[in-house]
């Protein structure tokens, strides 16, 4: 757990006394630093800044930004600018102006964030970069030319009183990116790094989770680069090349900057570096060849001086992918047919949910869908099966909104789902899980479960449909929880955001044989006992004839037989489709 959520959570310390208190420390360091001290102090606090707003894009969101000095330039230029203009207001105004338009600049880059990926993202990011470093090359600040000063805010006008006003700052903004951290706009964040299908799936754009982080970072950076103005007085195109803002993504990549304090860490480093290679009579352009290095090693050993840091400022090593298991036990025949007595059959009320007419889907000459009917009655629980390659993935991906291109109509209740995305789809009350494992290990689970529901569950429905499901309780880290586990916690979280339908794509994969009949045991209660229709698609056909009350026969993209369990069971077709004609003989 990282060292500031520690103690927040472990201490009960509010971030705000915890801000207070760095606030203090800053005021006691200002009147005691040497005063080369307190000048380095500043631009390290700076640094710290600006990394905690690369932190949100590259370390939270998963996403490639090579030009957050740039964003800081758009900061400092508008700081400038209004210094010119003699704008009202003051600094303080001004430089929150500043972030506002870095801000609306990280929107603008972060477009092409839609849909590029990796290098590609990396490659434009850097090519706005460089433009910027051209172009303010040839154009200049506003006043840097005439030597025009950026007045520091009143009350902070020398270089003490200035480390205060800048600590003041950051103080302020690492508790709002605490905050902002856990919040849902966090969670998405989070989410998109690691699953872009799975945060459409619940119920979250994509595009406004990825730019919101652009958004943020780059306002953050704005705000670190107005107080670079403030802190040279003149702002100059050297302060904001290229090849520092690459050093600086290194530097966010090395110190794990998605964490306050090791945020704290690389903007200590950024300065200790060249301050040590200058006192070895060193270049302190070696500077980045330094960052270059430690960059290779975090990359090449899936570790880092934030990483080792923290852990051994916490004393321990955290075991990703441990061994908690599921609580899942079957209960005993009286109680689970007492539970079916109060739960209902699960068969449905007779009225259409979903349904999908002559859903076909095509890539290229390949047809893998050809005129699909199904429909889910409310408070049933159907199962689509079929033969590896059958179709049953495509036409789950069709429904919930991932292959748009499709022909046929999808209809949820009333509305119609043609042409909607998956976060629409998902909001209109159709979830679904999926085979690969989508659960962001970065959130607890109470926390991914809260972001699922989409604010439709306080903690104690949380904690109820958890100890339902058979799920850790809401504080474990996912990252210590088994890969079976991960599917029911995601069972679980889509469960609490109260779906119309639940699409369950494989969910009993990795669990024991008892771990399967305690499951399908939950399941048959979970349409009366949480007013959701479930569709599974599963190849355990012991847990399909355990609780789905109709079900469906995909093979070769067609419906090869549809109806209740017992006639589809004992269709010689299906048999073939599963044993194959020459067992059957």
């Amino acid at each position: 757990m990282p060292l500031v959520d520690t103690l927040f959570r472990s201490r009960r310390i509010s971030p705000l006394v915890f801000g207070v208190v760095a606030v203090l420390v800053a005021f006691a360091l200002s009147a005691l630093l040497p005063t080369y001290l307190v000048y380095l102090a500043i631009t390290a606090i700076v640094a710290t800044i600006a990394l905690l707003g690369l932190g949100i894009v590259t370390g939270t969101a998963g996403m490639i930004a090579l030009c957050q000095l740039t964003f800081a330039a758009v900061g400092a230029w508008i700081v400038s600018l209004f210094t010119v203009l003699d704008v009202p207001g003051g600094y303080i105004l001004w430089l929150v102006a500043g972030g506002v338009v870095a801000g609306l600049a990280g929107v603008v880059i972060g477009l092409p964030a839609l849909r590029l990926r990796g290098v590609n993202l990396a490659v434009v990011t850097l090519g706005f970069a460089a433009a910027a470093d051209a172009t303010l090359l040839k154009t200049q600040f506003p006043g840097a030319p005439q030597g025009t000063k950026v007045p520091r805010p009143e009350g902070f006008l020398d270089d003490r009183g200035f480390f205060f006003f800048c600590a003041i700052v950051l103080v302020v903004i690492a508790v709002a990116v605490h905050y902002l951290q856990r919040s849902r706009f966090g969670s998405g964040w989070r989410s998109v790094a690691f699953s872009e299908r799975g945060t459409a799936s619940a119920g979250t754009s994509v595009r406004l989770a990825k730019l919101s982080a652009f958004a943020v970072s780059a306002a953050i950076a704005g705000i670190a680069g107005g107080l670079i103005a403030g802190q040279v007085g003149t702002a100059y195109p050297a302060g904001f090349s290229t090849i520092q803002s690459l050093a600086l993504y290194v530097l966010a990549i090395v110190s794990g900057a998605y964490l306050i304090e090791m945020a704290v860490f690389g903007g200590i480093l950024w300065v200790l570096i060249p301050e040590l290679l200058k006192r070895f009579g060193i270049p302190q352009d070696w500077g980045f060849v330094v960052f270059g290095a430690l960059g290779i090693q975090a990359l090449t050993t899936n570790s880092n001086l934030g990483q080792d840091l923290r852990n051994a400022l916490t004393k321990r090593r955290h075991r990703r992918g441990a061994g908690t298991s599921t609580g899942l036990v079957p209960l005993s025949d009286e109680a689970f047919e007492a539970s079916l007595q109060a739960s209902g059959s699960g068969s449905g009320s007779g009225k259409p949910l979903l349904t999908v007419t002559g859903l076909s889907v095509s890539f290229g000459q390949v047809k893998a869908l050809q005129n699909v009917d199904l429909t889910v009655d409310e408070g049933a629980i159907v199962g689509l099966i079929g033969p590896n390659g059958a179709g049953k993935s495509t036409f789950v991906d069709a429904v919930a909104g991932f292959l748009p291109q499709h022909e046929g109509t999808v209809r949820l209740g009333g509305d119609a789902l043609d042409g909607l995305p998956p976060h629409k789809r998902a909001r209109l009350g159709l979830r679904r899980t999926f085979q690969q494992d989508r659960v962001p290990p970065s959130l607890t689970v109470g926390d991914y479960v809260a972001f699922i529901a989409r604010g439709e569950a306080e903690p104690v429905a949380i904690a109820e449909v958890l100890a339902f499901i058979g799920c850790p309780p809401a504080s474990t880290r996912i990252v210590n929880v088994d890969v079976g586990t991960r599917r029911l916690v995601e069972v679980a979280a889509n469960l609490a955001a109260k779906p119309r339908l639940l699409v369950l794509d494989e969910p009993a994969a990795g669990l024991s044989h008892e771990e399967h009949v305690a499951f399908g045991q939950r399941l048959r209660m979970i349409p009366a006992r949480y007013g959701t229709s479930i569709l599974i698609i599963e190849h355990d056909l012991d847990l399909v004839r355990s609780v789905c009350s109709s079900i469906t026969v995909l093979n070769f993209g067609a419906v090869l037989a549809s109806g209740s369990q017992e006639t589809v069971m004992n269709d010689p077709e299906v048999l073939k489709a599963y044993m194959g004609e020459t067992e059957m003989l």
